[in-house]
C-alpha cells in the first residue's frame, strides 16, 4: 500500500469513534483531517442498540469526510482478539510458514476455518532467534465488524488489533528508547504493551475509565452520564477529595494489576528491565493520575502529547485536534499501517477481501503487458547483438573489478582477526573477575535475617544464671535454640522441588485457613518416653499437632497468601533446613509459631520495599515455600536415639555439647564443667560425628570417671518426664550429658524440629 493517496484510521470505541486522515507530504505523513463523534450513549450499556449506533456514527462520519480514492485501516478490540508469541527453532526460511501454522493449530482456541489469523516475525538483527506473534479473530466478529464499515461504502484493507495499533503509533514516532511499556487506558479496558527491541508483549486488564464512573454511581446516586461529567471536571469540582476517595480503589487494583504485569514479564524475560512507562488513553486526562502511576509503579510516566505527523492545517481543528490527541492514538497507528509503514503488517482482513484486491490491482496491467509483449519481442532480437558487443567492450573493468574485490575480502579477514576479536581473551578474564563479586553479600544477610527470625533468649541463660532462670518453669521458657544450618544450591528449584515431594516427602505448606485448636491443647498430655505426644483435633493418628489447612493457631493465613506452587522455568536458589530445639510446652509448634511467620515475612512484597530504602544494598533473595515438618522431623530428644548417641560421644570425646567446655585439669580431670558466667568462651573444634544408621542398637561405652548408672554398657533409659524445675519425677538419675549445661535440668524431654524452606534468589 505504498501508493495509497491517503489512509483513513478508524478505532469505534466504547464512548466515541475517533478517525484519522494521513496523507504524504515532502518530510513523510502528515494529519490532514480527525474526527472525533461520541456516540448517543455508552455501547457497553446500550444492549440491542449497539449495531444501530455504530452505524449512525459512521454514517455521520461519511457524511462529514471525503472517504473516496483512500483506504480504511480499522480496530478491534485486544480482548475480542487472541495474541500469542512463541520463539521459532532454528529451520530454513522457507519452512517458517509450515511451522507457524502448526502452532496456530496449537495455540488458537478454535479450529482455524472459524477464525481469521495472521502472523508476524520478530527478529533481533545479528541474532538467530526467530519469535512469532500470532494474532487470530473468530471470522463472524471480523465479518461482523467489517460490515459496519463496507455498508457506508467505506474501503477496507486493513483490520487490526487495537494494541499492535497502538505500538505502530509509538514505533513509527521514535517513542519505544529501551524497553518501554505502553498503558493505554480505554474505555472498558486497559491495553499493556512492552516493546523491547523487536520484540513486544501483550495483555489487557479489565479495568478502564468506565470502573470509574460506576464507582461513582454507586457512591454518590448519580446516573451513569452525570457520573461521567462529574470524573471529567472531578480536579475543578469543589467535591474533588470525596470523588477522589471513591474512586482510589479502582485506581490501586490497577496498579496492583500493572505490578503483575511488570513481575511476570520480568520472570520470563531476565535480562530485560522496563525504563519508562508512556501513558495513552482518553481516561489520563485525569489531573493527577499520571503522577500517581508514576509514584507507585516507581517508574517515569510520561504523557503523551503530540504526534511527529503534526497537526491539521486548519487552526480551528488543530486546537481541537492537541486536547484529543491521547484518544486518537489508536486511530492514528492504524492510519500507519494503512499508508504501508507500520511496523507490524499483519492483518486480519479476511483471505476472500485480500485476493479480491489482489486480482484488482493486477487487471488494469494485463492490456498494458500484451501490448508490450509484442513491441519486446521485436526489440529482443537487436537488443541482444547490442548488449553483448558492450558486455565484450567492459572486459577490462570486470577484471579490475575482480582484483580490488579481492584485496577487500583479504583486509575484511584481516580486520576480523587481528583487530575485531584482539583481547577477546582479557575481556572474558574481566568478565569473570568481576563476577566473583555477584552474590557475596546474599548469604551474609540471609543468616542474618534467619538469625534475627528466631527471638532472644532470656538474659538469665545468656548470663548462665541458674538460679534465675528456675525461677520461671523449664516449658514456660521462650527460648529457641538453633542447632545447625544446612543448605544445598539448585540450579531449578522445579526440580529441587519435586525431588523434594519424591524422596523426603516435602509437603509445602497450602492457603487456607488456619485450625481454631491452640498449640497448647497439644501440651496438656504429658508425653512418656517412646510415645508421641497426642495430636491436636483433626489431626492424624500418630501425627502430634494435625495441620489441615495451615499451621494450627499461627494465625499464617495471611502470610502465606499466594504462595506460588510452580517457580518459572530456570528458577534458581536453594534448599535450607533448620535443626531447632525448645524446651517450650508447646512443642514444635511454639517453634512454628515464633520462628516461620518471620521467615516468610521475607516475602517479595517486603524485599521490593527494603531494595526501595536500601539501593546500594538490595537483598537478592526471599522465601517461597515451607515444608510441613513430618512425624519424624519433630520430636522430643528421647525419641531420638542418633541425636542421644551424638551428645555421647561429643562428651566422651570432650567435645562442646551445648555450652559444654572441654575437661580441664582443674577440674577434676574428666568431667566437661558448666560455663560460669562472664567466663570467655573459646570453642573446641567442631565435631564431626561418625555416621549413624538409624535402627541400629545403641550399647554406650563407659562414661564420665566412671561406668554409666547401670553397669558398664547398659544403655541409657531417659528419666519420665520432669516436673517444672526440672527435677525427675521418676527413672533413673540424669546422666551428665543429657542435662542442660546451665541449670543441669534434664534435657530429654525437649522438642527438637528439623524445617526445610526454599529460597529464591533473583525474585
Amino acid at each position: 500500500m505504498a501508493n495509497v493517496r491517503f489512509a483513513w484510521g478508524i478505532d469505534v470505541g466504547n464512548r466515541a469513534l475517533k478517525a484519522i486522515k494521513l496523507v504524504r507530504s515532502d518530510t513523510g505523513l502528515r494529519v490532514d483531517d480527525f474526527e472525533v463523534i461520541e456516540h448517543e450513549t455508552f455501547l457497553s450499556a446500550a444492549g440491542d442498540n449497539r449495531e444501530s449506533l455504530i452505524q449512525a456514527s459512521l454514517a455521520n462520519f461519511v457524511q462529514r469526510h471525503a472517504t473516496k480514492g483512500g483506504v480504511a485501516a480499522v480496530g478491534v478490540s485486544g480482548v475480542a482478539s487472541f495474541s500469542r508469541f512463541i520463539k521459532l527453532p532454528p529451520v530454513e526460511a522457507k519452512k517458517i510458514p509450515e511451522i507457524v501454522r502448526f502452532e496456530a493449530i496449537q495455540q488458537i482456541p478454535f479450529p482455524l476455518d472459524d477464525v481469521e489469523w495472521n502472523y508476524q516475525l520478530f527478529r533481533t538483527p545479528d541474532s538467530p532467534d526467530v519469535e512469532v506473534g500470532i494474532f487470530a479473530m473468530r471470522r463472524d466478529l471480523v465479518n461482523a465488524h467489517i460490515k459496519h464499515f463496507t455498508d457506508v461504502g467505506l474501503n477496507v484493507q486493513v483490520v487490526q488489533t487495537n494494541p499492535l495499533a497502538v505500538y505502530n503509533a509509538m514505533y513509527h514516532d521514535g517513542k519505544l528508547k529501551g524497553t518501554t511499556m505502553i498503558v493505554d487506558l480505554g474505555a472498558e479496558n486497559t491495553d499493556l504493551i512492552i516493546a523491547d527491541g523487536e520484540t513486544i508483549w501483550l495483555r489487557s486488564i479489565p479495568i478502564g475509565g468506565n470502573a470509574l464512573t460506576d464507582v461513582l454511581v454507586k457512591s454518590f446516586k448519580l446516573t451513569f452520564n452525570k457520573a461521567e461529567e462529574l470524573k471529567r471536571n472531578a480536579y475543578s469540582s469543589k467535591f474533588a477529595p470525596q470523588i477522589l476517595k471513591a474512586m482510589r480503589p479502582v485506581f490501586a487494583d490497577l496498579v496492583t494489576e500493572i505490578n503483575r504485569s511488570i513481575g511476570f514479564y520480568a520472570s520470563v524475560h531476565r535480562d530485560s528491565r522496563i525504563k519508562k512507562v508512556i501513558a495513552t488513553g482518553g481516561t489520563f486526562r485525569l489531573n493527577g493520575l499520571q503522577k500517581y502511576l508514576q509514584q507507585n509503579l516507581s517508574l517515569d510516566v510520561e504523557k503523551l502529547n503530540d504526534f511527529t505527523a503534526g497537526n491539521p492545517a486548519d487552526a480551528k481543528l488543530a486546537a481541537t485536534f492537541n486536547q484529543n490527541v491521547l484518544s486518537l492514538v489508536g486511530a492514528y497507528g492504524l492510519a500507519i499501517q494503512g499508508m504501508g509503514e507500520g511496523k507490524i503488517t499483519s492483518s486480519l482482513l479476511p483471505a476472500k477481501i485480500r485476493r479480491a484486491k489482489a486480482w484488482h490491482d493486477k487487471t488494469k496491467w494485463f492490456g498494458a503487458a500484451a501490448a508490450c509483449f509484442v513491441a519486446g519481442a521485436a526489440m529482443s532480437v537487436g537488443s541482444y547483438y547490442m548488449q553483448t558487443m558492450a558486455y565484450d567492450s567492459q572486459s577490462p573493468v570486470r577484471k579490475s573489478n575482480d582484483a580490488l574485490l579481492s584485496d577487500n575480502t583479504r583486509l575484511d579477514r584481516q580486520w576480523t582477526t587481528a583487530v575485531e576479536n584482539a583481547g577477546a581473551a582479557d575481556r572474558q578474564t574481566i568478565t569473570n573477575l568481576r563476577s566473583l563479586t555477584a552474590y557475596r553479600t546474599l548469604w551474609p544477610a540471609l543468616l542474618t535475617d534467619i538469625t534475627r527470625a528466631i527471638p532472644q533468649p532470656p538474659v538469665a541463660y545468656v548470663n548462665h544464671n541458674a538460679d534465675e532462670l528456675k525461677k520461671t518453669p523449664r516449658d514456660s521458657r521462650s527460648i529457641i535454640l538453633l542447632d545447625g544450618i544446612t543448605a544445598s544450591y539448585e540450579a531449578d528449584l522445579n526440580a529441587a522441588l519435586a525431588k523434594l515431594k519424591t524422596t523426603d516427602g516435602f509437603d509445602p505448606v497450602p492457603d487456607g485457613t488456619p485450625a481454631t485448636a491452640s498449640p497448647a491443647a497439644a501440651a496438656t498430655a504429658t508425653p512418656t518416653p517412646g510415645s508421641m505426644s497426642p495430636g491436636m483435633p483433626g489431626a492424624a493418628p500418630g501425627m502430634p499437632g494435625g495441620m489441615p489447612g495451615g499451621y494450627p493457631g499461627t494465625g499464617m493465613s495471611g502470610a502465606m497468601t499466594n504462595v506460588p506452587q510452580v517457580f518459572p522455568t530456570g528458577t534458581r536458589g536453594f534448599v535450607v533446613t533448620l535443626d531447632i530445639t525448645t524446651p517450650h510446652k508447646g512443642n514444635y509448634l511454639y517453634i512454628l509459631q515464633t520462628l516461620v511467620p518471620k521467615l516468610l515475612n521475607l516475602n517479595q512484597t517486603w524485599m521490593d520495599k527494603y531494595n526501595k530504602a536500601h539501593p546500594q544494598a538490595p537483598k537478592q533473595y526471599f522465601i517461597r515455600m515451607v515444608g510441613k515438618p513430618s512425624s519424624t522431623s519433630r520430636r522430643q530428644i528421647f525419641q531420638d536415639q542418633d541425636r542421644q548417641t551424638r551428645l555421647k560421644a561429643a562428651y566422651d570425646a570432650g567435645q562442646e555439647v551445648r555450652g559444654l567446655v572441654a575437661p580441664t585439669a582443674a577440674a577434676g580431670g574428666g568431667a566437661p564443667v558448666p560455663f560460669a558466667p562472664g567466663t570467655p568462651y573459646a570453642p573446641m573444634t567442631p565435631y564431626s560425628p561418625a555416621p549413624f544408621t538409624p535402627g541400629t542398637p545403641y550399647s554406650p561405652a563407659p562414661y564420665g570417671p566412671g561406668a554409666a548408672p547401670g553397669g558398664p554398657g547398659m544403655p541409657y533409659t531417659p528419666a519420665a518426664p520432669t516436673a517444672p524445675g526440672g527435677a525427675a519425677v521418676a527413672g533413673q538419675p540424669t546422666p551428665e550429658w543429657l542435662k542442660d549445661p546451665v541449670t543441669g535440668e534434664d534435657i530429654s524431654n525437649d522438642w527438637e524440629l528439623r524445617l526445610t524452606f526454599l529460597v529464591q534468589i533473583e525474585p
